[in-house]
């Protein structure tokens, strides 16, 4: 399944907050959106989802536009999982799973044996499969994100839209995070499309990276590309220099945090 927008423009009242934005994921690819605070990444991430409505534009999967679609029909496609969501702490993992299966059972139905095949899947996807009667409050961080993930999961999209997933959790939930979203591109086939801040961690796990400054696209391609380009330095304000840790890996930015460059006055 593709994911595609072209043109995406979104204006909050006076602000432009995305101004043509184009968007091109392939089926299994890991996108990594980039960019400093208030760029567009999140903006860019409703859109994609159907959840904002664009001034101009628009996105497609697999070349239908998700503006005519249904709510039901793009999550049967499309899941999107944002920054901070929230749900009961007494709900178990895998009440919460379930829920998961709202676009394929309905209200009123009863689930199916392919609905429980799905949960089951999604559990054992994101290693839940033991936690599926803990309740979410007895959960560690990279736990419940991951709670949260199995949950979109059970969707059977074949699309991921996951915004800041490893906010707010220490470096070893992140990882555990991180290892699930590669594990899912490359033996599931799911897209992922993340926005994230740590600039190592999208160039270390992410097939291609998009880099947003003040709503607009200022880079999109491979990630050792990006290195050649200074835009690191311009975008964020920084000083550093990409090193090549191995022959094969991708490279990694270090900052000189003794030359922050001051924001123009």
């Amino acid at each position: 399944m593709s994911l595609s927008c072209s043109g995406l423009s979104v204006t909050y009242g006076a602000r432009k907050a995305l101004t043509n934005f184009n968007l091109a994921v392939a089926p299994g690819e890991v996108r990594a959106l980039i960019g400093p605070n208030g760029s567009g990444k999140s903006t860019a991430l409703q859109a994609l989802a159907g959840l904002i409505r664009p001034d101009e534009g628009r996105a497609d999967i697999d070349g239908a536009p998700i503006a005519v679609m249904s709510r039901r029909d793009i999550a049967r496609r499309l899941a999107f999982l944002p920054q901070q969501p929230s749900a009961p702490d007494e709900m178990t993992v895998g009440q919460l799973v379930r829920q998961g299966r709202f676009a394929h059972v309905g209200l009123f139905r009863s689930y199916r044996p392919e609905d429980e095949a799905a949960i089951a899947w999604a559990l054992e996807s994101t290693g839940l499969s033991d936690f599926a009667e803990r309740g979410l409050n007895e959960l560690s961080g990279g736990e419940r994100q991951r709670a949260w993930i199995s949950a979109a999961l059970a969707q059977e999209a074949q699309t991921l839209l996951l915004d800041e997933p490893t906010s707010f959790l220490d470096i070893g939930y992140q990882i555990e995070v991180l290892d699930l979203v590669h594990r899912l591109s490359r033996d599931r086939g799911v897209s992922i499309v993340m926005a994230i801040h740590d600039l190592n961690q999208a160039m270390s796990i992410c097939d291609r990276i998009s880099l947003l400054n003040h709503g607009m696209l200022a880079f999109d391609g491979e990630p050792r590309d990006l290195a050649a380009t200074g835009l690191i330095e311009e975008v964020f304000r920084v000083k550093g220099q990409f090193v090549q840790i191995a022959p094969h890996a991708p490279p990694h930015f270090d900052v000189e945090l003794a030359r922050w460059t001051s924001p123009p006055s």
